[in-house]
């Protein structure tokens, strides 16, 4: 081969090598802030550590989903999830790729209701997650700290003074400063909306997402009627179970996509939020 062949090779690969870097990079930055204690490396090797982050681009987009584990709290247990991720097909065992199952309520997490999930005949009609309006879950939002000392009720809706015109709303309250979405245990005595605060909402506001950081959007006193006033009308959607730690109150632009399930009335979703 001539020596003008060999050095054109070298470049070329050099070339490549130089923007794959590049590309994994962008793809895999480095962590902002540092958030080690979310660091999991099952290898153990030094140079095969994943870096799991909260917040990306220099403090520009935060993930406000929570990532699944066994120990994170499910509805009405004690237990949290536990397992529910499985590995049937795997590598080391001689299969061709490693193949990964998994099994956990909708409700689950961060997650997003339908209106079929408390009424049955939109249950029945198939207002399921899959006909979720898209230009509801994204554009811009209100993050809004509320009273840490009560549920929402009308009470409170009416103090925090929410513009008309506001379309997406963000509830951080006593759930987050409790951390309860980080223990195993259902906690009863979470904040949500009662009745009245709910009715408030409907009646007062433009607001058509409601976003909140425990597993229901609704007081555990007043679960069901609540429930029953935001989605009966199909045009509120509800996104709960939201990690609303850390970040400053105020506007930014939300961006939620739930799985596409036809049938199912509730669904995992992965939220970010965009300054």
């Amino acid at each position: 081969m001539k020596l003008s062949s060999v050095l054109l090779t070298c470049a070329v690969s050099f070339a490549i090598l130089t923007l794959s870097v590049a590309f994994s990079n962008e793809a895999y930055p480095s962590p902002y802030g540092g958030d080690t204690a979310a660091d999991w490396n099952p290898t153990g090797k030094a140079d095969l550590i994943p870096v799991r982050r909260e917040v990306y681009d220099d403090g520009r987009i935060f993930d406000i989903s929570h990532r699944y584990r066994p120990d994170m709290p499910s509805w009405g247990s004690e237990d949290g999830i536990g397992q529910f991720l499985w590995l049937p097909k795997s590598m080391k065992n001689g299969s061709l790729a490693n193949n990964s199952e998994m099994k956990l309520p909708t409700h689950t997490g961060t997650h997003v209701d339908a209106p079929g999930h408390v009424i049955d005949h939109y249950f029945d009609a198939g207002f399921d997650v899959d006909t979720l309006d898209l230009g509801v879950l994204n554009g811009p939002a209100l993050l809004i700290d509320v009273p840490r000392d009560k549920n929402i009720t009308a009470e409170v809706m009416k103090s925090l003074d929410i513009p008309k015109g506001v379309r997406r709303v963000l509830f951080r309250t006593l759930n987050t400063d409790r951390r309860l979405m980080w223990k195993k245990e259902f906690d009863t005595s979470y904040v949500g909306f009662m009745k009245d605060g709910a009715q408030w909402l409907v009646d007062n506001t433009d607001i058509k997402l409601v976003g909140i950081d425990y597993l229901s959007v609704a007081a555990y006193a007043d679960l069901i009627p609540s429930h029953i006033v935001f989605l009966e009308g199909r045009e509120i959607i509800l996104v709960e179970g939201l990690k609303l730690d850390d970040i400053q109150a105020g506007i930014y632009s939300v961006h939620c996509l739930p799985l596409r399930l036809l049938g199912a009335e509730g669904s995992p979703i992965r939220c970010i939020l965009i300054k």
